[in-house]
């Protein structure tokens, strides 16, 4: 079956770094997209990165030029860097892929940025 492991969360102070991962098994990687989102408490999920299979990268405005995704095909793994962290990124981070015609989410990593 299709998986998105989430993993790198963690608690950081304002202005430190985090390294999230996402393993995905069960499709073939190296054309898949993956997106990378983000729910902050009381606020709906929200789109943050998303990579393409030819590596193409896009960013929502808030996180551009601090957040970078990059992707491994062998190791069947996106990463999304996270540098010059605030408290308004505090959430649970997911990926998210679809394959054929259906969308899947990993269990998401928390984030928290202290002021």
């Amino acid at each position: 079956q299709v998986q998105l492991v989430e993993s790198g969360g963690g608690l950081v102070q304002a202005g430190g770094s985090l390294r999230l991962s996402c393993v995905v098994s069960g499709i073939t990687f190296s054309p898949a997209a993956i997106g990378w989102y983000r729910q902050a408490p009381g606020k709906q999920r929200e789109w943050v990165a998303r990579i393409s299979s030819t590596g193409t990268t896009m960013y929502v405005d808030s996180v551009r030029g601090r957040f970078a995704i990059s992707r491994d095909n062998a190791k069947n793994t996106v990463w999304l860097q996270m540098n010059s962290l605030k408290p308004e990124d505090t959430a649970v981070y997911y990926c998210n892929t679809a394959w054929r015609g259906a969308a899947y989410w990993g269990l998401g990593t928390q984030v928290t940025v202290s002021s």
